[in-house]
């Protein structure tokens, strides 16, 4: 077979993996939502590039395409991050093919060829067409559009390329984020240096400016990037792959807590200690729940020593969002690392109750870390105690409550160790990514209307009082989803064992 026709039958490979896996069948419903939020983020895109176009248009110092290119480190910034809730590295994608005939990189050279071709690589051109259309086209031609509009491509898919490099070593690796913090701290240097984001905004500018008239060196150092971060990738993606399928690891005999404290608890504390032990064994769980940590952390002292986010919307959204990072991260994954041992826990009767209840009791109590670490918002004057006691509480009972729900809807195994090869590696579950924005923007939408209505004191107060009904009813509403388990038994057995 030529590479062409490899790239056609690995692509066609592709379509029907989508369509027979678990998570299309399961969250169909889900992806209309995020087809409706994808029209949203595309009309967002128009506004801004309205707004910004207007600002080239009544502008007397700088260009249309000196003003888009001059905040194209922040374009590129957000790009990175959004990449992280879709995009799929072609690592994740190999292990199929990687007892078949074909030459080494065959299968990772379509794969990168498919990554490089998405649509996803668009999107960014809903604000950049109508912004060209606007203030580029009629006042300086259609080639320096063209080249406008290429320059910027270019740059996305070296975006892009970099993120795939970078999530890759991530997987093996969290250390790894310091080459994102380097790579992005290297882009806004001019900014961090002169600690002004004016001689930002003119780098990038002029930079920006001899590439939309065609300035070849310029289109050569793009290129030259884009090839070598390719390069770079091929044998990353191939390696790590390889690594993971031929890797045999020596068995350590070591000492191993007990965590006797749990035995108070009875068959709950034996739960609470399997998801301690688990956190602690096994390489993904233990690397979300790192994620989760430094995340908390990252927001709680911007929150506390900065004054980024000092209107009251903002600090009620960040102060709703630090509370829900570890439901986000981790407890919207309910049972599917428990899809890896499910026949296990099937063997007695309610066995699942417990375990439901164990993880609500030890997710419940992570909460305290973000309400100490806000400590010095309380000195601050940024919040009030009622304020985080109540968002606490609020996020304990109602957003855990809806966390959970996804225990009886997931039914795709998340492998607990294997990052590459593993079949549920692929992190593509939509409606957890619904349900995510949901808790994150419904109770802010509530807080604040309960606020405006009732004050700041007896608003919070309702917050609070909701938020503790919800605790004081989790047995209740934690029954309703093991019993909602048991009648999708069959259909969520069949999905974890046939995506281990």
């Amino acid at each position: 077979m030529t590479r062409y026709e490899i790239f056609k039958a690995l692509r066609k490979h592709a379509k029907l993996a989508e369509r027979r896996s678990i998570a299309w069948q399961q969250n169909k419903a889900a992806k209309i939502f995020l087809m409706i939020g994808a029209g949203f983020t595309i009309a967002y895109l128009m506004f801004f590039a309205v707004i910004l176009a207007l600002a080239a248009n009544s502008s007397t110092s700088v260009t249309a395409c000196e003003l888009m290119y001059g905040f194209s480190p922040f374009i590129l910034a957000v790009d990175f991050l959004c990449r992280f809730l879709m995009q799929q590295t072609p690592s994740q994608q190999l292990k199929p093919y990687s007892l078949m005939p074909l030459r080494k990189y065959d299968c990772v050279d379509c794969f990168m060829a498919n990554s490089l071709l998405s649509t996803g690589n668009l999107i960014w051109f809903a604000m950049f067409i109508p912004y060209a259309i606007m203030s580029i086209v009629f006042v300086e031609g259609i080639w320096v559009t063209l080249a406008f509009l290429l320059g910027l491509y270019l740059m996305i898919l070296i975006n892009s390329q970099l993120y795939m490099l970078i999530r890759t070593l991530i997987n093996n690796h969290i250390a790894w984020w310091l080459l994102a913090l380097l790579v992005y701290g290297l882009i806004f240097s001019p900014w961090i240096v002169n600690l002004k984001i004016d001689p930002m905004l003119d780098a990038y500018s002029c930079f920006g400016d001899k590439l939309s008239h065609g300035h070849p060196l310029c289109f050569l150092v793009l290129l030259v990037l884009l090839c070598v971060l390719i390069a770079i990738n091929r044998k990353i993606q191939y390696s790590f792959t390889w690594k993971e399928l031929t890797e045999a690891k020596a068995t350590k005999i070591k000492h191993v807590s007990q965590l006797s404290f749990f035995d108070r608890f009875g068959e709950v504390g034996e739960y609470i200690k399997l998801e301690v032990k688990s956190i602690m064994r096994n390489k993904n769980m233990r690397t979300s729940f790192i994620f989760a940590n430094a995340i908390v952390l990252m927001f709680s002292l911007i929150i506390s020593f900065t004054d980024v986010y000092d209107n009251p919307f903002m600090n009620t959204f960040w102060c709703v969002y630090n509370f829900a990072i570890y439901g986000a991260m981790i407890l919207v994954k309910v049972m599917c690392y428990e899809g890896n041992y499910i026949d296990c826990l099937i063997v007695r009767k309610e066995n699942l109750i417990s375990l439901l209840k164990a993880k609500y009791c030890f997710y419940s109590a992570l909460l305290l870390i973000p309400l100490i670490l806000m400590i010095p918002t309380l000195i601050m004057g940024k919040y009030t105690l009622l304020q985080l006691v109540a968002v606490m509480a609020f996020t304990a009972g109602v957003e855990y409550c809806v966390f959970m729900q996804m225990a009886v809807y997931n039914k795709q195994t998340m492998p607990l160790n294997t990052k590459f090869i593993g079949k549920g590696s692929m992190e593509n579950n939509s409606m957890q990514i619904v349900v995510e924005l949901l808790v994150f923007f419904v109770p802010i939408v509530f807080i604040r209307a309960a606020v405006a209505i009732l004050g700041d004191m007896w608003g919070m107060v309702v917050v609070l009082v909701v938020g503790l009904l919800f605790i004081f009813f989790h047995p209740w509403w934690i029954r309703n989803i093991y019993q909602r388990m048991m009648k999708r038994r069959y259909v969520n057995f069949e999905g974890f064992r046939s995506s281990r």
